[in-house]
């Protein structure tokens, strides 16, 4: 990888002079997906996918300089040609495909091999080198199919309905909760936070359609949302908004209830395994896919699944960044602050 170079500030093309989702403010940014961890303030121009421009606007000003193009389409860059292919992760989420002087880097950002209602697709990319992720680079994590997920969620806000209960689902502003918001679509009245309903108004201003939902007020009437379902962040678990909503059933969504179900969130009534990661196969086929001759991998299990990588015979390293849902979870923490809970 002639081209590339990790720094300190982040994962560098040395011809292009821009730098891949960096984690300390530079000059020009490439931008993966929308989440605070890998589109961070301070730099000075940005690029991003056309679904993701509004994103990066709302969260980090409507001010700041930002150029957008599609999928599948080429920008050359300092005689770097630079593209974007679906990543499935989130709304606006890419893979940056590089290439100079006929070698091909690809850059996944974060991304779900699985389809779902609401994402585009991840697409294969070959290439010569390959920079993956491994949030959930284990061989116990195995996602359900969106089909079985809908059952599931659905199944439970029916169960709870029957119990008299209102069905309260935690999931990020951006990603989980839109994911969410597909999986239940038709059942009932959904309500969403302040923060999530300021995500759907950006994703909106794209021209993405998304499920029908209404504002959950901060003064809400408890006879209007009884038996009804809410999604909110995950930081408001605890909060005086939640306690407010009549005889609640919360559930927490996300990748790590595989195998940490309640244990992880002792306070909750249900754990859903959604993730907007790949799972251990869809990691595994993602990189074989990709024919690489060498692999980089970054955040999660990064040390177990480039072992393993090198075990079957694919040249594979650790690449240590910034990235992980620590960062998330500062974001949501935002978020949540932008309302009285």
């Amino acid at each position: 990888m002639k081209f590339i170079k990790f720094t300190k500030k982040g994962i560098y093309c040395i011809p292009g002079k821009f730098y891949l989702d960096p984690w300390l403010p530079v000059d020009h940014a490439i931008i993966s997906h929308g989440h605070a961890d890998h589109s961070r303030s301070g730099n000075k121009h940005y690029f991003c996918h056309d679904d993701s421009k509004a994103i990066l606007q709302h969260r980090l000003g409507v001010d700041i300089s930002i150029e957008s193009m599609g999928y599948n389409q080429t920008r050359i860059i300092n005689n770097v040609s630079v593209s974007f292919y679906p990543a499935g992760h989130v709304i606006g989420s890419v893979q940056i495909r590089l290439e100079y002087k006929g070698e091909v880097v690809v850059f996944t950002g974060d991304y779900k091999t699985q389809p779902d209602f609401i994402t585009n697709p991840f697409e294969s990319v070959k290439c010569h080198t390959f920079i993956t992720e491994s949030t959930f680079g284990l061989p116990i994590y195995n996602w359900k199919t969106e089909l079985q997920l809908q059952e599931q969620l659905q199944n439970w806000v029916l169960q709870n309905q029957a119990n008299n209960k209102t069905s309260v689902f935690l999931g990020y502003s951006l990603g989980k909760a839109q994911r969410i918001m597909s999986l239940i679509d038709g059942i009932d009245k959904v309500y969403v936070h302040t923060a999530i309903n300021n995500l759907n108004n950006a994703i909106s201003s794209s021209g993405i359609a998304l499920p029908e939902t209404t504002l959950l007020k901060q003064d809400f009437d408890k006879k209007d949302i009884q038996n009804k379902i809410i999604i909110m962040p995950p930081g408001l678990l605890g909060s005086r908004l939640l306690k407010r909503v009549p005889n609640a059933a919360v559930a927490i969504c996300s990748g790590w209830m595989q195998i940490r179900g309640n244990r992880r969130w002792k306070a909750v009534d249900a754990g859903f395994a959604v993730s907007d990661h790949a799972d251990w196969n869809g990691l595994l086929s993602a990189v074989k896919a990709s024919e690489a001759e060498k692999v980089y991998v970054t955040h999660g299990s990064q040390a177990t699944f480039s072992k393993y990588l090198n075990e079957i015979g694919i040249a594979a390293e650790e690449l240590i960044t910034d990235y992980g849902d620590e960062q998330l979870a500062s974001e949501e923490k935002k978020d949540n602050s932008t309302a009285n809970v």
